[in-house]
């Protein structure tokens, strides 16, 4: 006996951020909306564990920018607290950060002052080179090309100028993920952070947990096929099958990650449009994991935001942040990143934490406690995502984002944190995808203050 399909409104496929804002801001309006996840929690890629008294963002962490968008305005509605910790961004200064060189010995205030302004410098010079790359030249060229004018112009020798280098090449590897080498040119031009950087002592899950507050949110519906139908005399619109039944709408948003759409898990009947896809093929899913290490005490230095190593040692861990009041445990997190990342995916958790603990011996020698506890993700092995998040790969443009983002036979839409060009791979812009595909259904501009009403 089949079973008829539900009937709604829309539907949203993907309990991220972004699907989560497409529904809330249709539900609002008053449309009859379901969230099919396939996950069995809701957030997606904003994930909070909560164990032995300990909160730990598996995810998303920061907002990178509170007056870049609309996001921190929403979290404050919601009654989010947040904590300053405008570090996030890999910037060489600002902030109080501890340097420490190539043998291991802390940099004095005015070499370290000399390196943020060496940084400075030549980000202002690599802005100008990119922008007269076309796209297909890497990150890690544009980076060379302006390293190597500004090292002439002002006589720098080979020491300093590997130093910069080495800091845009692990900028871009905790910024996407990915090695410079890797990276479009223009794959960081986003990194416009506009006002402070915050993070959420409380967990960061807690957005999503209140922009699903009254949804239709099914778990554990995996999406196999979205069809796109419609014939003389009959009305057009959608079904998307799950293995868990048929749902059907006048419209859909598909939210899904980068990865899951190259994947083809979900088949489109018909084909996404040639344009669509050519876009979503110069994207590629990032390889970068967080590990976080507790320890009995703090051993590092006090009143830092970041401890940073320099040189060759510090090819895969040169980077740790002291989130000791934000966890109230004395805590630090570092990232594995790009190729580091592939590599240790298939380690043992105690060889990983021992590979990190020697690059820390190394700066504090007998100073330096064991941890007391290990977390360390694996959004790589991910099903459902398939890595942390999108970048530009050669060749990719900026105007790609964009590109997935537009509007299918007036049915189908898809967002995301990959289709908002201002600052893709953040929440802002997964928020900011949802709301824009919710106001394309409707067709009229909603406020994002209708993000924080009650549905």
């Amino acid at each position: 006996m089949n079973i008829a399909a539900e009937e709604f409104d829309t539907i949203v496929v993907g309990a991220g951020v972004s699907g989560l804002s497409a529904a809330r801001a249709l539900a609002s309006q008053g449309q009859k909306v379901v969230v099919l996840e396939a996950r069995d929690r809701i957030g997606g890629r904003l994930h909070t564990e909560r164990l032995d008294g300990r909160v730990t963002d598996l995810g998303a962490s920061w907002i990178h920018g509170i007056d870049g968008g609309p996001l921190h305005k929403l979290t404050r509605s919601f009654g989010l607290a947040d904590v300053e910790f405008t570090v996030g961004s890999y910037q060489p200064g600002g902030r109080p950060i501890a340097y420490y060189g190539p043998d291991g010995a802390r940099l004095s205030e005015s070499a370290a002052e000399q390196f943020i302004a060496d940084a400075a410098r030549v980000e202002v010079r690599l802005t100008a080179v990119i922008e007269a790359m076309p796209p297909g030249n890497s990150y890690a060229e544009a980076a060379r090309t302006a390293v190597a004018q500004v090292a002439e112009a002002e006589g720098w020798d080979a020491e300093r100028s590997a130093r910069v280098v080495e800091y845009l090449d692990h900028r871009s590897e905790e910024q996407y993920g990915a090695d410079s080498r890797l990276l479009d040119a223009h794959g960081l031009e986003d990194e416009v952070i506009v006002g402070d950087e915050v993070v959420f002592p409380d967990g960061y899950d807690q957005l999503a947990s209140n922009l699903a507050a009254g949804l239709d949110v099914r778990l554990e519906h995996v999406v196999t096929r979205v069809a796109r139908v419609g014939a003389a005399g009959v009305d057009t619109g959608v079904v998307v099958q799950t293995d868990r039944g048929s749902f059907t709408a006048a419209q859909a948003v598909v939210t899904v990650p980068v990865g899951v759409l190259q994947s083809e898990r979900i088949a489109f009947d018909p084909p996404l449009p040639e344009a669509v896809t050519s876009a979503v093929s110069r994207f590629r899913m990032n390889s970068f994991e967080k590990i976080f290490l507790r320890f009995p005490e703090r051993f590092w230095d006090e009143g830092v935001y970041a401890i940073r190593r320099q040189g060759d040692a510090a090819a895969w861990w040169h980077s740790w942040y002291d989130l000791t009041d934000l966890s109230g445990e004395p805590t630090l997190l570092t990232f594995a990143a790009g190729e580091c990342a592939q590599q240790i995916r298939n380690w043992p958790r105690e060889r990983v934490v021992e590979s990190v603990m020697a690059s820390l011996r190394e700066i504090y020698d007998e100073r330096t406690l064991e941890p007391v506890h290990a977390r360390i993700t694996d959004w790589q092995g991910d099903e459902w995502a398939g890595g942390a998040y999108a970048y530009m790969a050669r060749g990719c443009t900026a105007e790609d984002h964009t590109r997935i983002a537009e509007p299918i036979d007036a049915v189908l839409h898809l967002a995301g944190e990959a289709t908002w060009e201002a600052d893709p791979a953040t929440v802002n812009a997964a928020l900011c995808s949802g709301h824009r595909a919710a106001e394309r259904v409707l067709g009229v501009e909603l406020s994002y203050s209708v993000l924080a009403e009650q549905v």
